[in-house]
């Protein structure tokens, strides 16, 4: 039986924005550092943020064709927890491709969770290289509806 990781498995339709509202990097991980503070899973809230930002000192977490996926490992999380946000204008993340991005998976996972925390990470990267599957993404109207797509994309 393989041990299989699913996205959806760490993520809630709590944990999802359709409408992010920063304007440059900064702003957007404060603005996602919030929104992954309202999981239970997530016990220092203010902690997330700094982790994250400091995980972007070591190098941009905007990974091109306007995807970012900010991550931290930090001992306020619980567990590995998920969240989505959507910036409908994109914003400048110091990407490798220039390119701003308008999609963003950010999450952050307890130190003792690497082996989880690694295959998340590689999962998501694996499936965002797939233009029709970006776009899909960009196309939700709702939370359920994302959660719906990765569900989708994750069982091909």
């Amino acid at each position: 039986m393989l041990n299989i990781v699913k996205i959806t498995d760490y993520m809630s339709e709590e944990l999802v924005s359709l409408d992010l509202k920063a304007k440059n990097k900064d702003e957007a991980l404060k603005e996602l550092s919030d929104l992954i503070g309202k999981s239970d899973r997530i016990e220092v809230k203010e902690s997330i943020y700094k982790a994250l930002l400091e995980r972007e000192v070591l190098g941009s977490t905007g990974i091109g064709k306007g995807v970012a996926i900010p991550h931290a490992k930090t001992d306020a999380a619980q567990g590995l927890t998920i969240a989505f946000g959507v910036s409908r204008d994109g914003v400048d993340f110091k990407s490798l491709d220039k390119e701003k991005v308008k999609i963003f998976f950010v999450f952050a996972s307890p130190f003792k969770d690497s082996q989880v925390y690694l295959k998340v990470l590689a999962r998501i990267s694996r499936l965002i290289r797939d233009e029709k599957f970006r776009e899909k993404l960009l196309s939700c109207g709702n939370s359920k509806e994302i959660l719906d797509c990765i569900n989708k994309e994750e069982a091909l």
